[in-house]
């Protein structure tokens, strides 16, 4: 079955308003760049995000974000945005930070078809007590804070039930992938991109590098293309440095 589609705003032309969005990548590395540049151009807003990060001012989720496309968003760091803390601080944004390594499992879950696990993490926190601010009200309260879950021993020790993570749509960067939807993640792109695509009901993946099926050896692939429904080709996508650090030569 050939999912490649001719552009990636053909790829993306069916998200709609309101929908929720599974977004690969770490900072700036492996995000889906022109998939999120097409969702700014088609105009689509109160959009549901799940990535670790919202992107940085004005670049990757940024740009959504930005415009104000984002009614919620679900992330476990968002250190690098201005935007999204002034949004968070007055009340326009949503907000469910979670733990880094649970947020991972959320999205694999999901993808897997476990509704629900149980982790150490966050027991003893408002992570599992509730309370952790989701939506201020602009004035410096509090209008909707996280609800306490349920936590459940396991052999002496306390775990905390997390629910698993299904996105309407799963948007990932692939180095490689075949017109079956095989992908293959370059070093650290490796990171969020398989569990959005697995955690997807619709999964868009843009590739650098499109293959003929067959051109990929099956051991190297990282997603296999049964969770893939579109393929975009963007060989040419930008890609920027989210932090860029030098070291001064020896004198």
């Amino acid at each position: 079955m050939d999912k490649v589609v001719g552009s990636a705003a053909e790829a993306v032309a069916d998200i709609p308003s309101g929908a929720s969005l599974a977004v690969g990548g770490f900072g700036l590395c492996g995000i889906p760049t022109a998939l999120i540049e097409s969702l700014l151009e088609a105009g689509v807003d109160r959009l549901e995000t799940v990535s670790n990060n919202c992107g940085v001012d004005e670049w990757g989720l940024g740009m959504l974000l930005s415009a104000k496309r984002i009614r919620r968003t679900t992330g476990s760091y968002v250190g690098e945005n201005k935007e999204f803390e002034r949004q968070f601080l007055s009340g326009e944004l949503e907000v469910e930070l979670v733990p880094q390594g649970t947020l991972a499992e959320r999205l694999r879950a999901g993808g897997a078809g476990i509704p629900a696990f149980f982790t150490p993490a966050g027991v003893g926190t408002q992570v599992a007590e509730g309370g952790l601010p989701w939506r201020y009200d602009g004035s410096g309260g509090i209008a909707l804070s996280s609800p306490p879950k349920e936590v459940r021993e396991f052999d002496g020790t306390p775990y905390v039930m997390e629910r698993a993570i299904r996105c309407d749509f799963g948007l990932v960067h692939a180095k490689y992938g075949d017109r079956h939807g095989n992908l293959v993640y370059e070093k650290s792109a490796q990171n969020f991109n398989p569990l959005c695509a697995a955690s997807g009901r619709v999964t868009i993946a843009e590739v650098e590098e499109l293959l003929e099926p067959g051109e990929l050896d099956p051991m190297d692939v990282h997603t296999p293309g049964i969770f893939v429904q579109r393929v975009v080709h963007v060989p040419d996508v930008e890609k920027r440095i989210e932090r860029r650090t030098v070291s001064r030569a020896d004198a």
